[in-house]
């Protein structure tokens, strides 16, 4: 980022600032600092970044903590990452806070919820410090956005796997982690819609299962819906805990034949109902690529590299992404079956 000097006249600088208003791309640091971001000129080793993610007390953010670790041992720069032992909103605000307490020149989020998290976001942007969000592509506080693909296609990838396990009639079910889960959220309108104009003869019922990030509750909600609607064929969770639960519930029921569970989670999680059957199909991306990725791009900020259509942020599926606004994209999504998933042990 080009240095923006106090000697500057007035002229220079409306101009300036009217640029950042139009590209958002830049936002002045805090009154008194001579830089748009307070790590602008440093060398890597002298920056910190912190990754915010919604738990640590899940494995899917275990991963990440791997890749941030990479970033940092490959770059110089000091990065860590932190989160709430649950994935309670409120509590990653608090997290967010002490981090931004620390000093940083950037903040990684993978928020719970956009909302809670904006006005921190908005803080720490107005302080000068560089923000990036993972799957949070309505963010209004951030530089950039980073996506590991592009979250409509996502969704009709899992509407086309469950039409054919399916046969491509029936009733199905949709579960999600939280209703303020963007990406989850994307994922499913994008499924839904496309079954209106695709499967005319699949039937969404019930109300989007919310299951609160939690496997009991994904357990429960399914039992449920087996007991309700008796042409139930199948499920997608978006939540990595959601097809567990699920499929716990049609394995208990012995309908791992007739009903299917697929959706986002991690082989660590949903590995031993691959085995059985009870969960047809896992998509994920790695999230250790995806924490380095978004860690690279905000070094790519305060070092003032372009972001552009094409870039290669170093890690699989972010090697040539897209680019809409603040909205980076690559196609980082892989399929998991009971027959591939040693190659994805994680």
């Amino acid at each position: 980022m080009r240095t923006t000097r106090v000697a500057a006249t007035f002229a220079v600088l409306a101009v300036s600032i009217s640029l950042a208003a139009c590209t958002s791309t830049t936002t002045p640091a805090a009154e008194g600092t001579d830089s748009e971001w307070v790590g602008a000129g440093k060398d890597a080793s002298e920056l910190t970044f912190a990754t915010n993610v919604k738990s640590m007390g899940f494995d899917w953010f275990k991963r990440m903590e791997l890749g941030v670790e990479k970033f940092g041992t490959d770059t110089g720069v000091t990065a860590f990452e932190q989160g709430p032992s649950t994935a309670d909103p409120a509590l990653q605000v608090q997290v967010a806070q002490d981090q931004l307490a620390q000093g940083i020149d950037a903040l990684v989020v993978v928020p719970t919820e956009v909302a809670s998290m904006e006005p921190v976001m908005k803080q720490a942007m107005a302080d000068g410090v560089v923000v990036v969000t993972h799957e949070a592509s309505n963010v209004e506080n951030a530089v950039y956005d980073v996506e590991a693909f592009n979250n409509a296609a996502y969704g009709e990838h899992l509407m086309d796997e469950l039409a054919e396990r399916s046969g491509e009639t029936g009733d199905f079910a949709v579960f999600v982690g939280s209703l303020d889960s963007t990406a989850q959220n994307e994922w499913m309108d994008a499924a839904i819609a496309y079954a209106e104009t695709t499967y005319p003869n699949m039937k969404l019922v019930g109300d989007r299962q919310v299951t609160g990030s939690d496997q009991n509750t994904s357990y429960a909600q399914m039992k449920q819906l087996l007991a309700t609607y008796p042409d139930l064929k199948g499920i997608i969770g978006g939540d990595a805990l959601d097809v567990v639960g699920a499929g716990q519930a049609v394995e208990e029921a012995g309908l791992q034949d007739s009903v299917s569970v697929l959706g986002t989670s991690i082989v660590s999680y949903a590995g031993d109902l691959l085995k059985t059957g009870a969960i047809d199909l896992v998509t994920t991306w790695d999230p250790a690529d995806a924490g380095y990725a978004a860690n690279k791009v905000a070094l790519m900020i305060l070092q003032g590299d372009e972001i552009a259509e094409g870039t290669d942020l170093g890690v699989t599926g972010f090697e040539s992404i897209t680019l809409d606004g603040k909205v980076i994209t690559g196609s980082a999504w892989v399929d998991i079956t009971a027959e591939n998933m040693a190659d994805y042990n994680f």
